[in-house]
């Protein structure tokens, strides 16, 4: 990666950790240059505008990162249940980088910019999906090879579990960790009764 390749993924990134933590909107381009320690030149020189970077955050930040956590764990091992159980349970409960106090990235950015912006809100919807269709996918594996029952919609599910992970996102800013942990407990109960 050269200088400038560089430049842009530190933007990105510390630009991406400040929203997180503050909002969107509430993060400025002054914010950002100053966390970066980049000149605003070199800012716009990568970004024409702050919902550049802003979507550019969702494309090169948030979509790798979702893959890695969302995606890839539902691809190793045949027990589909179990893979969801496990890969939302590494989501809420394993993954470092996610605090309780301020919830999800993608959560927070689907509800503070997809009223207001049809770019971030197609960008964001782009995000869910690909979750979505992962998650649909492995359970209709699943039906062909008989592990869970033929009768039930794999896109019903896969919606039910992406909603629930929202919302108990949300409530844990409230609530703490402990009510991940109490969502875990129904989330398997709901699970175990796929097959």
């Amino acid at each position: 990666m050269g200088k400038a390749a560089d430049t842009r993924l530190i933007i990105l990134q510390k630009a991406f950790e400040l929203i997180y933590r503050n909002g969107y909107q509430a993060t400025s381009i002054d914010v950002i240059i100053a966390t970066t320690q980049v000149t605003k030149g070199a800012f716009y020189y990568h970004f024409k505008s702050k919902e550049e970077m802003g979507l550019a955050i969702i494309k090169e930040v948030m979509y790798p990162g979702m893959a890695a956590a969302m995606i890839e764990p539902l691809m190793d091992g045949t027990d589909v249940p179990g893979k969801i159980y496990r890969m939302m349970e590494g989501l809420l409960l394993d993954n470092p980088f996610f605090d309780v106090r301020y919830g999800c990235p993608a959560i927070n950015l689907i509800e503070e910019m997809s009223p207001l912006s049809q770019s971030f809100k197609s960008a964001l919807t782009q995000l869910v999906v690909r979750w979505q269709h992962a998650i649909e996918h492995v359970l209709t594996l699943a039906q062909q090879s008989g592990t869970i029952r033929p009768d039930l919609s794999p896109r019903q599910i896969a919606l039910f579990v992406i909603t629930g992970y929202g919302g108990v996102r949300n409530m844990g800013k409230v609530f703490g960790q402990n009510c991940y942990k109490d969502f875990l407990a129904e989330l398997k109960r709901y699970l175990q009764k796929l097959a």
